[in-house]
């Protein structure tokens, strides 16, 4: 594959990606607080409040995904989000296990943008 083709394929990638963390700050957090999130935040035990905490991860959320989408800061975005990624499924199935095995879980939520991350990371770093 050329290079040209590489930089092609890793844009797409990181629009998919960026429309991912846009869409998951946007929808479930910031326009509809959905019930899952005030789940996951209130399986913590921390006793923070899922109204305050929920948005605020909405807006990094989002801003995480303007940044990818843009390619502001080269790949650091990208393994943030893939740290994030991980973090997070690791977050529910410690805290949370019971959304691990129910429809559209973190599983299947997850693995898919990590895959979208390390194919950014490779093939930019082949290209470049």
């Amino acid at each position: 594959m050329s290079s040209g083709e590489s930089l092609k394929l890793a844009r797409w990638c990181r629009w998919m990606l960026a429309f991912v963390f846009i869409y998951h700050g946007l929808v479930p957090k910031l326009l509809f607080l959905s019930p899952v999130e005030v789940q996951m935040v209130d399986a913590a035990g921390l006793g923070l409040n899922a109204q305050v905490i929920s948005p605020l991860a909405g807006v990094a959320e989002v801003l995480l995904g303007l940044l990818i989408l843009f390619g502001w800061f080269g790949r650091w975005p990208v393994l943030a989000a893939a740290a994030g990624l991980v973090g997070l499924l690791g977050y529910v199935a410690l805290f949370a296990p019971m959304l691990l095995i129910g429809a559209f879980n973190p599983v299947t939520s997850n693995l898919p943008p990590l895959l979208l991350c390390v194919l950014i990371y490779r093939l930019e770093k082949g290209a470049g």
